[in-house]
């Protein structure tokens, strides 16, 4: 199944690692967790009744709804509001968190896709904390994986945890004061910090495991829920596992997808998470200088040759923008001239490690095997953060995708750009030239045999699924190269 947004524009590696930079783990406490406190289940509305379609002006329907044909898929999409009081915590995203203050009251949302029949869930849920960098919700890792997830049976909910998806000029209630007017997620206007947030997510973990009169998954019971988010949403998340976790204890997994600053997890406390980074993440933003040796309890993959934005990613988020918000994002590949300094987007499939890290994380939950690890991005120096490249300008060591291997152009997590541009976080992509191309694979054949290798290889390592690697093959097969 090839991605829908791309569509429409057109070994196991064992290497020992360093251990973190004493600099990321300074000032980390490694305490005893403390002893979990009860999550109160919130009172459950809903479905929300969609009275227009997509794209209606009345905006009587989900933000962002999908566009994917869920239906077809046998999946449905529930939009729903949870309400209670929430706590305020003092979170220093280090140690475990303290009380500020209890019994805010709050209202927000919960977006459902699932599947519709209870024989066709695979028994895991992917909690999404929304990323609102562009002062709407965004779902990110839905956009990347949703092939994956409904595939294999996954149901996935989006929680609206935050101030700015709510409250600010192109958040929820301002989009569809019809529909969303009465959400609240400040307090009446009291708290604008984000500090409900996290008991916000909690509460919602709490509610997909099942929650009466209103069930938000229906008929599906829920084995485990697993949460994960893009950019700020992984940094919440981070902040969430060292501090919010030890007490609330609702959320079996985190995936930290592109985390920046200071990305360094507990290392006592028994949930699995898994950073995944792109070679932006990594030299960019700071996580170079923030890696973790793995643990029984922590794996890291730094994805080779790819970009915190990348051409998937805007590719998914470009319909639905313009659809709910009227405007492209930067770099939609569709009229869109870049003002980036090199071609922007790598097309490197980072979406193919994160599907697989999905899968793992849901048998580690369980208790079953470990994912395995994978060599880190090779570094010339730490600070600033300078990746080892060949003669190509593609990167050497990390997690090596198939595309990335045998590449066809240089793919990096680096680019630049006027001032006020995500240039920085696009990454570039380079096609290579005809020349280069035909000394490197003079035939088809030899360049399709070449990725069937590495391909072969990669699955083997555990790094993903068949039906990527399906798609690569038959990607590779259907190209031009060496023609």
């Amino acid at each position: 199944m090839l991605p829908r947004g791309i569509a429409r524009i057109a070994v196991r590696m064992s290497k020992c690692r360093g251990f973190a930079p004493a600099a990321a783990v300074a000032g980390l406490a490694l305490a005893a967790p403390a002893a979990p406190a009860a999550v109160p289940a919130p009172e459950v509305t809903g479905p929300v009744p969609a009275t227009a379609a997509p794209g209606d002006p009345s905006h009587d329907y989900p933000f962002f709804a999908s566009d994917d044909g869920l239906a077809a898929d046998g999946y449905v999409e529930r939009e729903y509001f949870i309400a209670g009081t929430a706590t305020a915590y003092a979170a220093n995203g280090s140690t475990t968190a303290t009380v500020a203050s209890t019994a805010h009251p709050y209202k927000t949302r919960i977006v459902v896709r699932r599947p519709a029949a209870a024989r066709d869930f695979n028994g895991t849920v992917i909690l999404e904390w929304y990323n609102v960098s562009n002062l709407y919700d965004q779902e990110v890792d839905w956009l990347q994986s949703h092939e994956h997830l409904v595939r294999e049976g996954y149901a996935w909910v989006g929680v609206s945890a935050q101030y700015a998806g709510v409250h600010s000029a192109t958040g929820l209630r301002a989009w569809s004061p019809q529909r969303y007017g009465t959400l609240d997620v400040s307090a009446g206007g009291t708290i604008t910090n984000d500090a409900l947030s996290y008991d916000i997510f909690s509460q919602a973990a709490k509610a997909v495991r099942g929650s009466r009169p209103a069930d938000p998954l229906g008929a599906l019971q829920a084995r485990q829920v697993l949460a994960t988010g893009h950019s700020q949403s992984a940094a919440r998340l981070r902040t969430y596992v060292n501090s919010i976790h030890p007490l609330a204890n609702e959320l079996d997994g985190f995936v930290l997808h592109g985390l920046f600053g200071n990305g360094t997890v507990r290392t006592d406390l028994q949930t699995p998470v898994f950073k995944l980074q792109s070679e932006s993440d990594v030299l960019v933003l700071g996580q170079a200088a923030t890696r973790q040796a793995d643990t029984p309890y922590l794996r890291t993959w730094e994805v080779t040759g790819t970009s915190h934005g990348d051409l998937k990613l805007v590719a998914e988020h470009g319909p639905l923008r313009v659809r709910d918000i009227g405007s492209p994002p930067e770099d939609y590949p569709i009229g869109i001239p870049t003002r980036c300094d090199k071609p922007p987007l790598s097309r490197i499939p980072f979406y193919m490690a994160q599907n697989r890290a999905y899968d793992w994380l849901s048998t580690w939950a369980d208790g079953g095997d470990q994912p395995p690890s994978a060599p880190w991005i090779e570094l010339l120096s730490v600070q600033p953060a300078v990746a080892a490249r060949d003669a190509f300008g593609n990167a050497l060591g990390g997690l090596r995708l198939p595309q990335h291997a045998v590449p066809t152009a240089e793919n990096t997590g680096l680019n630049s750009g006027p001032a006020g541009t995500f240039c920085f976080l696009h990454g570039s992509h380079v096609p290579f030239s005809a020349a280069t191309l035909e000394a490197l694979y003079r035939r088809h054949g030899g360049y399709v045999s070449r990725v069937a290798a590495a391909t072969r290889e990669t699955v083997d390592a555990g790094y993903i699924t068949r039906a990527d690697a399906h798609e690569t093959r038959t990607s590779a097969a259907r190209s031009s190269v060496g023609r």
